[in-house]
């Protein structure tokens, strides 16, 4: 099957009716939110109200049954003007969870209410502080008592639980040295926080160098009803996995709207700013590097819509996903150091909002998966060169 990169009206309409959302939100409030380090709930309910949030729910439980392509495009879009997707992209691929492997019950009760913006799910406990990236070895159980599951343990890099209704958690339900393989014996759990908070859950607050609403999650013998459980107990490695394509293929739109937003910042400063009596775009040093950005965030999109297209005709898309968020996340990078470096001293400036947003996209060279994390991967699975780790 020959690849084509899809070019109809759909996608052209979600980001004209994006781009006029996110107009009402402009940098003003995304600097003075950052120099408080509040959450923009204003703007998570616009995007909510819209039914954005809900892209990805099927018209049967309220949402839009819209397609990875275009939810890629709403939060490209949203980044491309300046905001942050940051603030509520896991609604889209942690829903991915609840709506593949929940039972028909848990779809019923809680993915209208997910749609409709009764219900936020924000909030995906994974990462913890002395197990990193292997995930296989975390610390954090659930211990079947009857009708329900004891959690003790600890989550760290938990985005948006304070802002969020719903947690989905990663915890191990047999402990590993009782499993075959180190994969088995891990469990989701779909936890509601507002009945958690102070009952077994505590909520903390890690300031970091970016407006990213991190936490860390405590959890001192939290019961929930043992139907809590997402999908059979023991599987949820491989559901944790299920859920990794896409938001790898999210995260690099973001990237690349990132990018381009850099791009068109650097290229309207440079053609502007005049010194020794000339625009200093018309400087190849100042030229080049804007014009190389824009290249590579451009090519860096073209495996974003490839790994999109696959995603959605069901193709196994593993490669290009994570080929997809490192070229992505690296032209962002390169796009960032390139506007603050047309600008001079006033990339350092908060009015320019630069540094905000070189602070933003610095993330996605560590997170949700780090640069080094994806080589390995493609060194081994994609190349067949022995395991680096």
């Amino acid at each position: 099957m020959i690849w084509r990169v899809p070019r109809d009206d759909l996608h052209q309409d979600l980001r004209v009716a994006v781009r006029a959302l996110c107009r009402a939100y402009p940098d003003a409030y995304w600097r003075e939110l950052d120099a408080r380090r509040e959450y923009p709930s204003a703007f998570v309910k616009a995007l909510t109200d819209a039914g954005y949030l809900a892209a990805l729910i099927p018209e049967e439980y309220g949402g839009s049954g819209l397609g990875l392509g275009e939810a890629s495009v709403i939060l490209e879009e949203i980044n491309r003007s300046g905001a942050n997707s940051g603030a509520c992209h896991a609604q889209m691929y942690t829903m991915g969870t609840l709506l593949r492997h929940g039972s028909e019950a848990q779809k019923r009760e809680y993915l209208p209410k997910i749609a409709s913006g009764q219900l936020r799910l924000q909030a995906f406990g994974v990462s913890e502080p002395t197990t990193g990236s292997d995930t296989t070895q975390l610390k954090t159980t659930a211990v079947r008592k009857g009708d329900r599951y004891v959690i003790r343990g600890q989550k760290i890099w938990i985005s948006r639980a304070e802002h969020s209704d719903l947690l989905l958690l990663i915890a191990r339900t047999t402990p590993l040295a009782e499993v075959k393989k180190r994969t088995e014996g891990l469990s989701v759990l779909l936890v509601d926080m507002r009945a958690a908070v102070g009952k077994g859950l505590t909520i903390r607050p890690i300031r970091t160098m970016m407006n990213h609403a991190t936490t860390e999650l405590f959890f001192d013998d939290l019961e929930v009803p043992a139907d809590s459980l997402v999908g059979e107990e023991g599987k949820g490695f491989r559901y944790l996995i299920d859920g990794l394509n896409a938001e790898r293929i999210l995260i690099a739109a973001e990237c690349v709207g990132d990018g381009r937003w850099f791009v068109d910042r650097a290229t309207r400063y440079a053609k502007e700013r005049v010194v020794f009596g000339r625009p200093i775009g018309q400087n190849q040093g100042i030229q080049f590097p804007i014009a190389r950005a824009h290249v590579n965030v451009e090519a860096a999109d073209l495996m974003r819509i490839r790994a999109a297209d696959m995603f959605d005709r069901g193709d196994a898309c593993g490669a290009e996903a994570n080929m997809a968020k490192l070229l992505a996340a690296d032209a962002s990078w390169e796009a960032a150091n390139v506007a603050v470096q047309t600008h001079g001293g006033f990339g350092f400036a908060e009015d320019y909002d630069i540094e905000r947003k070189f602070r933003e996209t610095k993330l996605y060279q560590v997170a949700p998966i780090s640069t080094n994390m994806i080589l390995a991967y493609m060194g081994e699975h994609v190349l067949g060169l022995p395991r680096s780790y």
